[in-house]
């Protein structure tokens, strides 16, 4: 999604928010992610105003009054935490690790296969389908990837072949070195 991103070329304005549409937001990702209850208002503060900076390709980024990025979304779809808020806070997303055949490929911007999730080397957690998860890397200490679960981890173990995870954002993306936005 984030390969080809260019935050020049890409982005095409950015909006203050409400409060009203914050607190909105607010609720909807204490909705996907409940268990950051007790960390919301350390990521979105009240007294802050958030921005969310329109991109093309229906892409929407939601970034603190700092300019921080901190989740994004395409077309109406779920909010999705960035991979630098995941690595300040790496219990909002469940994990699955891969193995250490499977790095470069992913940091290329491939789709995680079920082999590489399935192998000696690498973990998995229990998720359902479309279920958003950080990729870890075997020997690595933070997330290399975002991804959407293609299919459940136990259909990853049974059938094991094609593609578990769809690969959002990685480590080195045009999101990744995208700069503060003012």
């Amino acid at each position: 999604m984030f390969k080809k991103f260019d935050d020049r070329e890409s982005v095409s304005g950015n909006i203050q928010m409400k409060s009203s549409v914050q607190k909105a937001i607010k609720a909807k990702l204490l909705d996907q992610y409940p268990y950051i209850e007790a960390y919301i208002s350390s990521i979105m503060p009240k007294k802050e105003t958030l921005k969310i900076v329109k991109c093309h390709d229906h892409i929407e980024l939601l970034a603190n009054q700092s300019g921080e990025l901190l989740f994004f979304r395409h077309r109406e779809g779920r909010y999705m935490p960035t991979l630098r808020l995941i690595h300040k806070y790496p219990f909002l997303l469940p994990p699955l690790q891969v193995d250490k055949g499977a790095i470069r490929f992913i940091l290329s911007g491939a789709n995680i296969m079920c082999p590489g999730l399935t192998s000696p080397g690498a973990k998995l957690t229990s998720v359902p389908k479309d279920t958003p998860v950080a990729i870890m890397a075997e020997g690595k200490q933070h997330a290399v990837c975002i991804g959407l679960t293609k299919m459940s981890t136990d259909e990853m173990q049974s059938v094991n072949k094609g593609i578990g995870v769809d690969n959002l954002h990685y480590l080195n993306d045009g999101l990744w070195y995208m700069k503060a936005i003012k």
